[in-house]
């Protein structure tokens, strides 16, 4: 079935030994995670045995596997509860063994494939519990002939960029400007990027899907059918099985894109030009995608601070379309010719992330994030624009709180195209753009960490009057587990409720009635995940 034949990773069999070891090591005094091994290597197959793929808190390697995919360093602290045992599938008969087994001893499993979970639900939890990560099961499989590819949950962003290159410079794929984020969360939940406005989100371009279900069948998009296909482009994948594969329909991009970062504080007009972009990046040619950064810097005068508004653009198309189009439309920023960088496709996800667009593109294939650090995110959705004096005093706010960033990301075009009931993601008609909230620290303690926290929240409460509300709608893959929590993984409709309706808005029904149907007894679940229907027997 499509990408499963591609899988080319060789297992080496383990000496009986080593897995007479492997199997007593999870915990002398827990036979349950014991039975639970056992039951893992009964359900493998004898070709593909699960050994090699077994790592316990004995394992030298323990510490190192968890930690690798691990992007939020508030997860990794000697404090953060660890799970009993990591599951590295090599092969779909892993991944089936894992929910067989784990159904069967009552154990709690976290999905991991890239790690970038803002609020790391894919590898902590409130109960005992074992991650089965899937970045071993990566492969891509580009067919440009019929400009499609397989892309398994383990792959990054980055790997398939790449990959989609080598056969093509006039292809790509809509998806996330961040490359090692994982393919399996990533697009379950949705996937943006900078060419929504011209494609939609990677869920819109999403044609097939593997998964493994509750009773640990391989289904692909006919036998699912398209109710759960439907819900696991945009609804999260780990509320309904394990997603491992995604047939991606591949877009068309010229062989020459234009890229710019201009940067503007409020000495330098920055209030206008915001004021105006507000207008004019929904609604300009939807081969644009300008982002919008506010951060705090230090000000022209000793000791004081400003708001610097950083403008960074993806135009699908030469820079001296781009330079005329905006001195039409957008004047007020006065983009100049050389502020343009004219690149491929590929090389401007490089400039997207901050690396020197000459340097290697094989960089793209390096799974590890530049830098790490300690970081809380919030997101909200804005339906009108905000006044001079609302901006005021939102640069206001930022000055007083200082170290809080807003990412204002543009919607239109495609985005308004695409009904709200297409996929679970619900945000799409009238939506201007998506705020995220970002507070970033280097230095572990709770206390430091309850400090950059409540600067989010503070300035999330304070822009209450300026973005949607009833509810008050949030990104599902910016989690945040201020929106409401599911507790001891019990998922009960009413908790589940709270902050579903943030993250799916009229979806959360259908999602709910689905999840329900093919897991009635939530065995997929995690502190945000979907929850079922209440039992109504009395």
């Amino acid at each position: 079935m499509g990408i499963l034949s591609h899988n080319k990773i060789q297992i080496s069999l383990f000496p009986i030994v080593v897995l007479l070891s492997l199997t007593w090591s999870v915990s002398a005094a827990n036979s349950a995670h014991n039975t639970f091994v056992h039951c893992l290597v009964n359900h493998s197959e004898p070709s593909h045995p699960i050994t090699s793929a077994i790592f316990t808190p004995n394992n030298n390697s323990f510490s190192s596997v968890l930690e690798a995919y691990i992007r939020n360093l508030r997860f990794n602290t000697s404090t953060t509860r660890k799970p009993f045992l990591i599951i590295t599938a090599l092969h779909v008969s892993h991944v089936q063994a894992a929910i067989i087994c784990a159904q069967k001893h009552n154990l709690q499993m976290k999905i991991r494939s890239g790690g970038h979970d803002y609020e790391g639900v894919s590898y902590v939890a409130l109960v005992p519990f074992f991650i089965l990560d899937m970045f071993n099961l990566r492969s891509i499989d580009v067919d440009i002939k019929n400009e499609t590819a397989w892309v398994q949950a383990g792959a990054t962003l980055g790997e398939v960029y790449y990959r989609i290159a080598e056969k093509s410079k006039t292809h790509g794929f809509p998806a996330g400007v961040c490359p090692t984020v994982g393919v399996g969360g990533h697009i379950s939940g949705g996937g943006y990027g900078n060419m929504m406005r011209k494609y939609g989100l990677s869920v819109d371009n999403v044609i097939d899907a593997q998964m493994i279900d509750v009773q640990g069948r391989l289904l692909d998009r006919k036998s699912m059918g398209e109710d759960l296909f439907w819900a696991i482009r945009g609804g999260g994948g780990a509320s309904f099985g394990v997603v491992l594969a995604y047939k991606i329909k591949l877009v068309k991009v010229p062989e020459t894109v234009t890229v710019f970062q201009v940067r503007r504080t409020l000495e330098q007009n920055a209030t206008d030009i915001v004021y105006n972009w507000q207008n004019i990046a929904p609604t300009i040619d939807n081969d644009l995608f300008i982002r919008l950064i506010l951060d705090v810097v230090n000000g022209t005068q000793n000791g004081t601070k400003t708001v610097r508004a950083t403008f960074i653009a993806l135009f699908l198309g030469d820079s001296k379309t781009l330079v005329s189009l905006l001195n039409d439309k957008f004047p007020q920023l006065g983009l100049k010719q050389s502020d343009c960088n004219e690149t491929s496709w590929l090389r401007s996800v490089l400039f997207w992330t901050n690396i020197n667009i000459t340097a290697p593109v094989e960089i793209l294939l390096d799974r590890q994030p530049q830098s790490l650090n300690y970081l809380k995110r919030k997101s909200d959705y804005v339906i009108k624009p905000i006044s001079k004096k609302g901006l005021e005093g939102i640069w206001n706010k930022m000055i007083e709180l200082v170290d809080t960033i807003l990412y204002f990301n543009p919607y239109g075009g495609r985005m308004a195209e695409i009904p709200s009931t297409a996929t679970p993601f619900p945000h799409r008609a009238g939506i201007l753009w998506k705020v995220q909230y970002q507070a970033n620290w280097n230095e572990p303690g709770k206390q430091l960490a309850d400090h950059y926290i409540n600067l989010t929240r503070v300035l999330h409460k304070y822009m209450t009057p300026f973005v949607t509300n009833n509810p008050r709608q949030a990104f599902f893959n910016y989690k945040d587990l201020d929106l409401g929590i599911n507790h001891n993984g019990k998922n009960s409709y009413s908790e589940g409720k709270v902050y579903g309706l943030e993250y799916f808005v009229n979806n959360f029904n259908r999602l709910v009635q689905i999840k329900t149907k093919v897991d009635p007894g939530n065995f997929f679940r995690n502190e945000q995940s979907i929850p079922t229907l209440p039992n109504r027997k009395s």
